[in-house]
């Protein structure tokens, strides 16, 4: 009835949310706080039954709270089935065990198997084979003690295959941020989908996640937050209609590249066209011209020294803007700044548009800002550290404050309209490579551009980016290029 699901689903929620529907489903009185326990306990031990071999011995890490409770229930199973199992408690004193009914019950129960429980051993710990991690679970504030840190460290330099029960110890689950956690191989979550699992520190620790609802599923509130899947990208691309010609199929224009940065809006144009865009017009540095065309003669260019009356009519060509890859801050980029803040076309801004921006902040309705973290703490006038520690707030901040649809990019990419936040567990670290925003600004133009809504495009643009890297990364993470994904986002804007 209450089995791990195969499949994830797209609604995310907070503890705080999670919680109250645990508590709402034991007060219908069908179970107690005890069988749900024994639930999550035995849903952890279904899934190292299918990984392990009874040949394996097996080390559980229990805390002392219900997630060592789980910890000790899934300690029970294994012994119950025959598995070689060691289990190692953090110390606490037996009025604090004393104190937790359940956990005390559940510690009860694997002692009278024969199970034994022991002194955390770091040594044991670094040649164990597989690792249980039930030491903390949703309570974390970002603090971890000294003692469980020497654990968490011990277990992320062991070769271990490593299962973690709930979240990842020293996760904070609604943000994804640690400054501590176990890297896990695989997490099991209980109740509902944690919404800080993928995205920040957690993309990393989290593993392959799986989801036992324990049958609270009826009790879940209603939730903004989701997560997104190339389900939403296939649903809105329809194949184009036989008659249609290339001033229907979307007209971007793509400013950018200030002196020596024309590499920049050269793989903006190019991704514009590649995500199917019928026409593309580049305006950068006259110098630039060879740069752009050379490879590329599809894309269109006009040479700008000064911001010109060919300029704005450019600008009122296109149905949609694209600027700030390879701007600069100086003062040629902030007149063409300007002059975008003139139109009413719909438009993106990445990069140093962005820097720009944070230094005369407005509030606009019709355009998508995509920065990293570093450009969305100088739009917050915050430190880096800020926004990693609640990446959705920091989103929801910057929205709230500029308005539109804010792309926070980095692992686990947040989009808001300021109503709701997707969140797209797409792309790898090899994405950490100069050209790859410029790229994702490109893709998102041309979606625009396409009679798509400024949320449906800037989703699409972030599913379609990261899974264009995620199959050009199959080659390798390093040494992977912002051009290597070109021929992959035509596959995907086609379906393929």
């Amino acid at each position: 009835m209450h089995k791990e699901e195969l499949e994830l689903p797209c609604e995310m929620y907070t503890s705080e949310q999670i919680n109250q529907a645990e508590q709402d489903y034991l007060a219908t009185g069908e179970l107690t706080n005890f069988e749900l326990i024994e639930l999550a306990g035995n849903a952890a031990f279904r899934l190292l039954s299918k990984r392990h071999s009874k040949d394996v011995p097996i080390l559980v890490l229990a805390g002392y709270g219900n997630n060592g409770a789980d910890a000790f229930i899934c300690a029970s199973k294994l012994i119950e089935s025959g598995y070689l199992v060691s289990l190692m408690a953090v110390s606490r004193t037996e009025a604090e065990q004393a104190s937790r009914l359940d956990f005390a019950r559940c510690r009860d129960a694997y002692i009278c198997l024969g199970g034994s429980v022991e002194k955390v051993d770091l040594d044991r710990i670094a040649t164990a084979e597989v690792i249980v991690d039930g030491l903390l679970g949703v309570g974390v504030n970002g603090e971890v003690r000294e003692t469980i840190r020497d654990i968490i460290d011990t277990v992320n330099m062991s070769k271990a295959w490593v299962l973690s029960i709930d979240v990842p110890s020293g996760i904070i689950p609604d943000t994804g941020y640690s400054a501590c956690a176990i890297e896990a191989d695989m997490t099991i979550t209980f109740g509902a989908l944690k919404q800080g699992l993928m995205t920040g520190h957690a993309r990393h620790c989290c593993g392959k996640i799986m989801l036992a609802s324990l049958g609270m599923s009826p009790f879940l509130p209603t939730t903004v937050v989701t997560q997104v899947t190339d389900k939403f990208v296939r649903a809105r691309i329809i194949p184009r209609a036989r008659d249609s010609h290339k001033g229907l199929s979307g007209k971007v224009t793509v400013i950018g590249g200030d002196n020596g940065m024309a590499g920049a809006v050269r793989l903006a144009g190019e991704a514009c066209l590649r995500a199917g865009a019928g026409l593309v017009n580049v305006i950068s540095r006259p110098e630039h011209q060879n740069t752009v065309n050379a490879n590329r003669p599809e894309l269109m260019f006009w040479g700008c020294e000064l911001v010109d009356m060919e300029v704005y009519l450019r600008l009122g060509w296109a149905h949609t803007l694209v600027i700030g890859p390879g701007l600069g801050k100086q003062t040629w980029g902030y007149n063409l700044l300007k002059a975008v803040a003139l139109s009413d076309k719909p438009c993106v801004l990445d990069a140093d548009a962005l820097n720009l921006l944070s230094e005369e902040p407005r509030s606009q309705g019709n355009w998508i800002l995509t920065p990293h973290s570093g450009e969305a703490a100088r739009l917050l006038a915050c430190s880096i550290e800020n926004v990693e520690k609640d990446r959705f707030k920091a989103a929801q901040d910057i929205q709230a404050k500029y308005g539109g649809i804010v792309v926070l990019k980095g692992p686990g990419t947040l989009i808001t309209d300021g109503k709701q936040c997707v969140v797209a567990p797409v792309g790898n670290p090899g994405l950490a490579s100069g050209g790859c925003g410029d790229v994702l600004s490109g893709v998102i133009g041309a979606l625009l551009s396409q009679n798509h809504s400024l949320l449906d495009a800037a989703i699409m643009g972030v599913v379609i980016h990261g899974a264009a890297a995620d199959r050009a990364a199959l080659q390798g993470e390093r040494g992977m290029l912002a051009s290597d994904l070109m021929p992959h986002i035509r596959s995907l804007v086609n379906n393929i």
